[in-house]
């Protein structure tokens, strides 16, 4: 596999399940044309026609994981495209010592605190991802401190936000459910699977999914993230997560997997989106009159311009296309699209949510439906922050008539679709391989080490006493 082309699943496109199949088990053939182990057994995998996506030859800028519009090797080589899923280099190791191939699911979600108790550690585990604060090397050794302090200055908002959505973050049961709506839309679709569950920050971690993957003795793993775009501080720090643990373990390491790294162009997802606006629409008196206001979690910009995150350009896509799809029935509704979630002084993804609808008001906007495009879980960015603060700023703009599309949740056709994507993925799972690099073993030079842990808590002392870094602490983070 070169640098100009790779293997992929196209998300948009209209496949058929009952085209090929792809047997795997005890008796295994290589496939050298597709880069999986083909094996026969009677539990069978149904494979489409396509599976080859043709990629442009990429570009020279670099950023996370490799993902940009084009297909390129990561710095940990794999081989990615935009929308699809990761293919790993290297030769594909079969199972077939196993008496049977056992397929796992991986969905990977944020989390939240379950109680009010959890809110602070939560918010700790949250700010200490270096993909969520990204400090220069020089104060990396300051991310815990530095997300200590914004955990302590930020519970006691945070709390006031839970406390009015019932006490706790809904994400882990919901999520839950979504595991076991999959696991039975799979076994309709004779692919019985067992499906974990992991979050990033908060219980059950991405790490305790992974071990009971282990103590199952899982075959080949899907990974899915539930968030339909990709970004580093989502679906990349995931990835991220993966990668240490898997290069640490024997087992794991040799695993064939599949990552599916972004799915807003999915077919099924953007009709499922489609469906739910179209539905909200006919609440109001005058449908053809309402606004329809697309609000997505943000990121810093300095992601997207200096770190190569293709999060905005697929948002926009994502846009697009649910816009196309609803145009096709007849709804040609004016949208907009905004970004809600900011934290702290640096410059975030624009426009922002709040400020727009203060905007719309004026415009004479009287009737909008929100739509929280880059959720598919109702929490406290839908729940406390959409309906509630945002709600109230647009009646007080002089919007009149409010609707929200609710999050997908277990919308059937949504569940179908995440089904069919991980079967189309499932096959082009091949084993991680994420060797350390030479900049992992220079950052154990003792010497260098305790170089720019001088220099950085010298500097750091003059940052965070500064009247300018305190005046933004005051007015963005408390």
């Amino acid at each position: 596999m070169n640098s100009t082309s790779c293997s992929g699943v196209l998300p948009q496109m209209k496949l058929s399940h009952s085209d090929h199949k792809l047997s795997i088990g005890r008796s295994c053939s290589s496939s050298r044309s597709l880069g999986f182990d083909s094996c026969h057994s009677s539990k069978r995998l149904r494979l489409p026609k396509q599976l080859t996506v043709s990629c442009s030859t990429p570009s020279d800028k670099g950023d996370m994981f490799g993902v940009s519009q084009s297909c390129k090797k990561s710095p940990v080589g794999e081989t990615l495209c935009p929308a699809g899923v990761y293919t790993y280099a290297g030769t594909v190791e079969s199972h077939s010592h196993t008496a049977e191939e056992k397929v796992g699911v991986l969905l990977l979600n944020l989390g939240g605190p379950e109680t009010l108790q959890d809110v602070q550690p939560f918010l700790f585990n949250l700010f200490a991802d270096p993909d969520i604060i990204r400090l220069p090397r020089l104060f990396q050794f300051l991310q815990q401190p530095l997300a200590k302090l914004i955990s302590v200055l930020r519970a006691p908002k945070s709390k006031e936000g839970y406390a009015a959505i019932g006490g706790g973050s809904p994400l882990r049961k919901i999520t839950d459910e979504q595991a076991n709506e999959l696991k039975k839309a799979l076994k309709s679709k004779d692919l019985p699977v067992n499906v974990y569950v992991g979050m990033r920050y908060w219980y059950p971690f991405t790490e305790e999914a992974v071990q009971q993957i282990k103590k199952d003795r899982i075959t080949r793993l899907v990974v899915l993230p539930l968030y339909p775009q990709f970004s580093i501080s989502t679906t990349g720090s995931s990835i991220r997560v993966l990668q240490d643990i898997f290069r640490k373990d024997t087992y794991l390491s040799r695993m064939p997997v599949s990552i599916i790294n972004s799915w807003y162009q999915r077919e099924g997802y953007i009709k499922s989106m489609a469906d739910l606006i179209s539905k909200q629409l006919e609440i109001f008196s005058e449908p053809a009159q309402v606004m329809i206001f697309f609000s997505a979690h943000g990121v810093p910009e300095s992601y997207v311009k200096d770190a190569g995150d293709p999060y905005k350009d697929q948002m926009e896509e994502c846009i697009f296309l649910i816009m196309e799809e609803l145009k096709s029935r007849g709804i040609n509704n004016e949208h907009t699209l905004a970004y809600q979630s900011r934290v702290g002084p640096v410059q975030w993804l624009k426009p922002y949510t709040d400020e727009v609808l203060v905007e719309l008001g004026l415009k004479g906007v009287k009737s909008l439906l929100a739509v929280p495009v880059s959720f598919v879980s109702e929490h406290i960015e839908t729940l406390e922050e959409i309906d509630m603060e945002y709600k109230e700023l647009a009646l007080e703009s002089g919007i009149e008539n409010w609707g929200r599309v609710p999050a997908l949740g277990c919308t059937p056709s949504f569940i179908m679709d995440l089904a069919d994507a991980v079967i189309e993925a499932a096959p082009l799972a091949k084993p991680m391989s994420t060797p350390r690099t030479t900049s992992e073993d220079v950052d154990h030079d003792p010497a260098r080490y305790a170089i720019k842990l001088f220099f950085g808590s010298f500097l750091a002392f003059i940052l965070f006493f500064s009247p300018k870094m305190i005046m933004a602490f005051r007015n963005h983070l408390i």
